[in-house]
C-alpha cells in the first residue's frame, strides 16, 4: 500500500498483509498509527494533481492526492492510500515514479462516512528512445539441418534494458538459413547467410557460415531407467562423427514422448526439459529424444509416484480467542524445559509465552505488554539467551523493538527498547547470537549489536533503492531479503567473500523476480545446492476465477468472514549468488503463501487459508512440487471458537524437537505430528 496524507507521501511500516502482483506496495501507515491518530471529519472526494499521469519509464515527477469533506475543505490529515501496478510505477514522498511502459489505472483511496472513497487514476508510461539492439545466440555451431535460437536484447541511450523487446527478424539468404518470427535460425544448406533483428528503425546483424552438419550418430549417458516424480535426470549426450569422433559443437536438441500410466487422468505438461535436465511431473512412461539434425537417439524412463503421504495428527493447542495471532517462536531455556513466544495481531501489545516441553499439554506461563497495536513478529536468539517483539502502531509512533531477557524464560522480562532508525515500525527481524537484523518501516534493515542486551548499540544498516523490504534471513554471513518491486537482495554482511562486513554491508547481487515478502534460503547437504525460497502473500485475488472474499471489513475484528489469499512459493537456486536462476515453485492456485521454514530437506509452509503444508523438497528441485505430489501432509484448523469461527488462515510453521508448531491467525497456537508411514503389507 502506498499512503499519502493530503499532499504528501508518508512512509512509515508495512502491513502484515500487502496488496497483490498488480499492486506496488511502497508507502504504508501502520494500523496502530492510523488509529492514534483519526481525521476530523471523513473524507468526501479525493482529487488528485495531475489526474492523468504521463510519464516516461525511469523518470519521475510530482504528484498529490488531495482530501476533501463534504463541505469542500481539505482535510490535512486524511490517510489516502495509492496503489499502482508492481514493478511499473511507484508512489511515495510526493512524487510517482515509472518503471516499466504500459497504460495502468492506479487508485487512491480514503475513509468516507459510509465506507471507502475511491479515485482512480489513469497511468500512461512510455519508454524512452531506443537506442541500440544486441543479437545474443544459444550455444553450438550452425550446421545444416541444425536450429539456434537467438534473442534481441535493447538498450536506451542511458543504458537502460529495454524489457518485451519484439523486433522484426530477416534473413539475407532464405535458401541458406531461415529464421521465424521468434529469432529461430535454421540452417538449410552450406553457405553464408546475415540474420538482423530490427525494431523502431534500429537494426544489428549476426553473420553466419554455415557448414555441412558432420553428425552421424550420439551417444547418450543417462544411467536411470527407474525414477520418481520430480526427480531430476541431467540429460547427457555426445553427438559423434562416422567415424566415432566427437564433434563438440554441435547442437544437440531434447524432447520428450509421454505414455501415462491412466489414459483417463492424463495431464497437461506431464514433464519438464531445460537447462539440460528433465524431469517427470507425473508417472508414466518417458521417451527422451536427443537430436542434432537428422540424427535421433532415444533413452526410455519410468516415472513412478512419489510416496511421500504421511498423517498428521493434532497433539496440543495454546488457544488464543480474544485476539488475532500473529508469529511465533520455540526455543529451549536455560531451565532446560522448552518455550514457545507467540506475537498477537492488533491484540494491544501483548506477547505471550508458552511451556511446550509436553507438546500434548500446552500451558501458557505468562504474557508480557508492550506499547505496540500488533506484535507481527517475534524472535529468539539461537543460545535462547534473548528474545524480541516487533513494535507497530505504537501510541507515539516510536515503535522499534522490545528485548527480553530469557534468563527465567517462563517468565521473561524487558530488558531494553530499540528504536534508533526504527520508528516506522518493526515488521520483520532475524536474530544471531550477537546480532539483531530488524525491519525499518518497510525500508531497510537495521543491524543491532546485542552482546550487551540491557545496552543495544546500532551497527550499521542497508536500504535497496526502490524497493518496500518485508522480510529477511541471514545465513553465513548473507542476508538474503524478500523486496517488492525488486526482488531477492542478497548482501555480504560478514560472509567476507563479497567485500562486506557486519559495520559495512554490501550488495553482492538481486535476482528480480515478481515476488518480494517472505523468503528463506536453505543449504540442502544432499547436492550441495542453496535453495531460496520465496513466498509472494497476495491477499487480493481480483481478476481470478475464485476472487475470494472481502477480508478487510472484518480483518482483525472478531467474527466476520474468513480471509482469503493467493500467491505461492518460488524457489531459485541461488548456489552461485552472482548467478541465480529460477528453477522451480509450490503452486496452488486457491490459497496464498505466508511464512516458510526448510529443515532436513522437508518444506514447513504456512499456506494462509491453505492450512499448514509439510512438503518433500529432497533432490535437485526442478517444477511445482505440487504437481510432482511432493506434499507429505496438510492440516487445516478449523476451530468454531477461533476469534473468526471455522476460519483457518496459517501464519507460521517451525519444525520443533520431531513435531510442527504454528500459528493460526484466528485460533492460536498448535502442535502436530507426523505419523510414522505406514509400512506395506507384503504377501
Amino acid at each position: 500500500m502506498n499512503v499519502a496524507r493530503t499532499r504528501r507521501f508518508v512512509t512509515t511500516a508495512a502491513l502484515l498483509f500487502v496488496l497483490p502482483p498488480i499492486v506496488s506496495v511502497v508507502a504504508v501507515a501502520p494500523l496502530g498509527a492510523q488509529a492514534a491518530a483519526p481525521v476530523a471529519k471523513p473524507v468526501a472526494r479525493l482529487v488528485a494533481e495531475p489526474a492523468r499521469v504521463t510519464i516516461r519509464a525511469g523518470d519521475s515527477q510530482p504528484f498529490t492526492v488531495t482530501a476533501y469533506d463534504a463541505a469542500g475543505a481539505v482535510i490535512p490529515d486524511a490517510v489516502v492510500r495509492v496503489g499502482g501496478p508492481r514493478q511499473a510505477v511507484a508512489f511515495a514522498d510526493g512524487r510517482v515514479q515509472a518503471f516499466r511502459a504500459g497504460s495502468f489505472t492506479a487508485t487512491a483511496t480514503a475513509a468516507g462516512a459510509n465506507g471507502p472513497i475511491t479515485l482512480d487514476i489513469a497511468v500512461l508510461v512510455t519508454w524512452p528512445a531506443l537506442s541500440k539492439i544486441a543479437i545474443l545466440a544459444d550455444s553450438g555451431r550452425l550446421y545444416t539441418g541444425i536450429s539456434i535460437g537467438h534473442k534481441a536484447e535493447g538498450a536506451h541511450a542511458d543504458g537502460t534494458s529495454r524489457p518485451g523487446l519484439i523486433p522484426t527478424w530477416r534473413s539475407s539468404t532464405p535458401t541458406v538459413a531461415t529464421v521465424d518470427r521468434f529469432g529461430t535460425v535454421t540452417a538449410l544448406k552450406a553457405g553464408t547467410v546475415v540474420i538482423s533483428a530490427e525494431a523502431e528503425g534500429v537494426v544489428s546483424r549476426k553473420s553466419y557460415t554455415i557448414a555441412t552438419n558432420p553428425v552421424s550418430s550420439i551417444a547418450l549417458d543417462i544411467k536411470e531407467d527407474v525414477i520418481l516424480t520430480g526427480q531430476v535426470v541431467r540429460l547427457n549426450a555426445t553427438a559423434r562423427t562416422a567415424s566415432g569422433a566427437p564433434v563438440k559443437d554441435a547442437v544437440i536438441t531434447w524432447s520428450y514422448v509421454y505414455t501415462p500410466d491412466d489414459t483417463t487422468v492424463a495431464p497437461g505438461g506431464p514433464g519438464i526439459i531445460d537447462w539440460g535436465r528433465f524431469t517427470p511431473n507425473y508417472p508414466g512412461r518417458f521417451t527422451l529424444l536427443a537430436q542434432s539434425g537428422n540424427v535421433t537417439a532415444r533413452k526410455v524412463l519410468e516415472a513412478k509416484p512419489r510416496d511421500v503421504v504421511r498423517r498428521i495428527t493434532v497433539t496440543g493447542r495454546g488457544n488464543i480467542a480474544t485476539t488475532a495471532t500473529s508469529d511465533l517462536w520455540p526455543w529451549t531455556g536455560k531451565d532446560g524445559r522448552d518455550y514457545c513466544l507467540v506475537g498477537t495481531w492488533g491484540g494491544d501489545g501483548y506477547g505471550m509465552v508458552f511451556d511446550i516441553t509436553d507438546m500434548n499439554n500446552i500451558v501458557k506461563t505468562d504474557s508480557i505488554k508492550i506499547d505496540a497495536r500488533t506484535i507481527n513478529d517475534v524472535t529468539v536468539s539461537p543460545d535462547g539467551r534473548y528474545g524480541v517483539l516487533a513494535r507497530e502502531g505504537a501510541s507515539n509512533r516510536v515503535n522499534g523493538v522490545v528485548i527480553l531477557d530469557l534468563a527465567n524464560p517462563a517468565h521473561p522480562k524487558i530488558a531494553s527498547t530499540f528504536d534508533q532508525e526504527l520508528t516506522g515500525g518493526v515488521h520483520n527481524m532475524f536474530a544471531t547470537n550477537d546480532h539483531l537484523f530488524a525491519i525499518s518501516g518497510g525500508q531497510k534493515y537495521v543491524i543491532i549489536d546485542v552482546k550487551d542486551i540491557y545496552k543495544p548499540k546500532y551497527v550499521s544498516e542497508y536500504q535497496h533503492p526502490n524497493a518496500r523490504i518485508h522480510d529477511l534471513w541471514v545465513r553465513d554471513g548473507i542476508a538474503y531479503s524478500a523486496q517488492g518491486g525488486v526482488g531477492a537482495v542478497m548482501v555480504d554482511v560478514g560472509n567476507g567473500k563479497y567485500g562486506g562486513t557486519i559495520e559495512k554491508p554490501k550488495l553482492i547481487n538481486v535476482f528480480p523476480i515478481n515476488s518480494g515478502h517472505e523468503i528463506y534460503p536453505y543449504f540442502q547437504k544432499s547436492t550441495g545446492r542453496t535453495y531460496l525460497f520465496l513466498g509472494d502473500e497476495e491477499m487480493n485475488r481480483a481478476g481470478r476465477v475464485w476472487e475470494g472474499t472481502n477480508y478487510r471489513s472484518t480483518l482483525g475484528t472478531p467474527g466476520g468472514v474468513a480471509q482469503s489469499s493467493g500467491g505461492y512459493v518460488h524457489i531459485v537456486d541461488a548456489t552461485d549468488p552472482m548467478h541465480p536462476r529460477k528453477v522451480g515453485r509450490y503452486h496452488l492456485e486457491d490459497f496464498g503463501a505466508h511464512d516458510i521454514i526448510v529443515e532436513d530437506d522437508i518444506l514447513y509452509q504456512a499456506y494462509y487459508d491453505g492450512g499448514v503444508r509439510v512438503v518433500d523438497v529432497s533432490g535437485e528441485l526442478m517444477g511445482n512440487l505440487a504437481d510432482q505430489k511432493r506434499e507429505i501432509a496438510v492440516f487445516k484448523p478449523y476451530d468454531p471458537k477461533a476469534f473468526t469461527a471455522n476460519a483457518p488462515f496459517v501464519m507460521n510453521a517451525m519444525p520443533w524437537k520431531g513435531q510442527v508448531l504454528f500459528t493460526d491467525f484466528n485460533s492460536g497456537l498448535w502442535s502436530a505430528k507426523l505419523e510414522p508411514k505406514a509400512k506395506a503389507i507384503t504377501p
